[in-house]
């Protein structure tokens, strides 16, 4: 007996990981929830491309969005089928590596971390592991 989800879309599960700024986003995600605004701002896209990226991710299940006033905040969900979770926990693992990755996580912690936020993220909820 197969343990594969039926309902699980694997090619749009490995699509989803087949482009670089879902990875990136992927990897900013972390353990946390992050506001949009964030990503915005760090990876120096436009908020449309990144709400492109983070909509596929959702289709493929691998992320969760909140809504939270004006603020949209996403994490990340293990995919319902066993075999993609252990998957996307090594991506991760492998993303934690990656120089490229360690830039982008850097830059996130350098603006959260900052006496005064960019205007554009003036009131934006800084994610959690950040704060303390």
């Amino acid at each position: 007996m197969s343990r594969i989800n039926r309902k699980f879309d694997l090619e749009k599960f490995f699509v989803a990981l087949s482009d670089r700024n879902r990875l990136r986003l992927i990897n900013l995600m972390r353990d946390d929830e992050v506001c949009v605004c964030f990503f915005v701002e760090i990876l120096k896209m436009p908020q449309p491309k990144v709400s492109r990226h983070l909509a596929y991710l959702r289709r493929a299940g691998i992320v969760e969005a909140r809504r939270e006033g004006k603020w949209m905040h996403y994490r990340i969900v293990p995919p319902s089928d066993e075999y993609a979770a252990r998957i996307l926990q090594d991506v991760r693992e492998y993303l934690a590596t990656d120089h490229e990755m360690q830039q982008d996580l850097t830059r996130l912690i350098k603006v959260c971390c900052a006496q005064t936020l960019p205007v554009m993220l003036q009131g934006a909820p800084i994610p959690a592991s950040l704060l303390a």
